[in-house]
């Protein structure tokens, strides 16, 4: 299941509750008018942060968001990467939201990926006019089984009346799987048909753009690509924490060595199944929610991460836009 998609109210103010100390870090959400595929010359740094720049588009119902820093905004579809790229993210020193329901989750992220970027990616576009966009590519005959599996555990949650899921993420998925359309969403045909509709889409909007890129994370020297993309520096990440924090006790009870529970940290960072490799063509990613894992985001550990719920100045409001 999906990691923050809970929409119980007891659980959402838990959630909240570390991030509300940090609305001060972000700016307050006013009105404006702009147009939505505005062109991008992408020369901002993500490590620099930049004079805010309103956002103005009548399509997103006067919404403003004032930026101090640029975003990044990881519009791939679910099981393509997007636990994987966060974490990088976080070990590169950025604040990211693996999904993000409110307007304060956005505000605080300097990174936001999966629900609801991949929908959204154009109402987005008009709100962050400093945005950069990252797109994740999959191997079709590996991310079709994947998502089937993901479908599995999500669609009783994804009822519109009855699931426990966020309407956020709902929506995100009714829009993108039309799950509420079709009578099998996990069927191979249509999951095909829903990627390629999405890539096409997606390709065509940016097309020529600056401030975007493609990217497979299982190829050699993505994580490379994707720094030198953001303006980040490749020089000594530290990304080899990542095995350390990713590991569940359920995973660690799983290797061949059978590591117990009470195993010590030495004995958890001797299992090296998870690193992040230099190759000769620079840095891979990290390998997270793998097979049948889809807990790997909540399960890592780490101060930069930003709730989903995020409350701020207008509590857990999302934006004030239709797709």
């Amino acid at each position: 299941m999906p990691d923050n998609a809970n929409n119980s109210p007891a659980a959402t103010h838990a959630q909240c509750t570390a991030n509300a100390q940090r609305t001060t870090d972000a700016q307050h959400i006013g009105n404006a008018d702009h147009a939505a595929n505005a062109k991008h010359t992408g020369h901002s740094q993500i490590a620099t942060p930049d004079v805010a720049h309103p956002a103005q588009s009548s399509a997103l119902s006067d919404e403003q968001a004032r930026v101090g820093k640029q975003k990044v905004l990881i519009i791939g579809l679910p099981r393509t990467g997007t636990t994987s790229v966060s974490v990088a993210l976080l070990e590169q020193g950025l604040k990211v939201a693996h999904m993000a329901f409110t307007k304060q989750a956005f505000m605080l992220a300097d990174a936001i990926s999966d629900v609801p970027c991949f929908s959204d990616y154009r109402q987005l576009d008009g709100l962050f006019p400093q945005a950069k966009f990252v797109y994740l590519e999959r191997d079709m005959a590996k991310w079709v089984p994947s998502m089937q599996m993901l479908l599995g555990k999500m669609l009783p949650h994804l009822e519109a009346k009855s699931g426990r899921f966020h309407p956020i993420m709902k929506r995100s998925f009714r829009h993108t799987f039309a799950i509420d359309k079709v009578t099998d969403p996990a069927d191979e045909a249509h999951l095909i048909a829903c990627y390629q509709r999405h890539q096409n889409e997606v390709l065509a909007y940016f097309h020529g753009r600056e401030d975007f890129i493609s990217l497979n994370i299982s190829h050699a020297g993505s994580l490379s690509r994707l720094l030198q993309f953001l303006g980040l520096t490749t020089d000594c990440p530290t990304l080899g924490q990542v095995t350390d924090r990713a590991f569940s006790d359920s995973q660690i009870k799983s290797v061949p060595n059978q590591i117990s529970q009470e195993g010590t940290s030495q004995e958890k960072a001797a299992v090296q199944s998870l690193p992040v490799n230099t190759s000769e063509h620079g840095l891979d990613f990290p390998k997270l929610n793998a097979g049948t894992h889809v807990a790997a985001w909540h399960e890592y550990k780490h101060p930069n991460k930003v709730n989903s719920n995020s409350a701020g100045p207008q509590s857990r409001k999302f934006f004030d836009y239709t797709l």
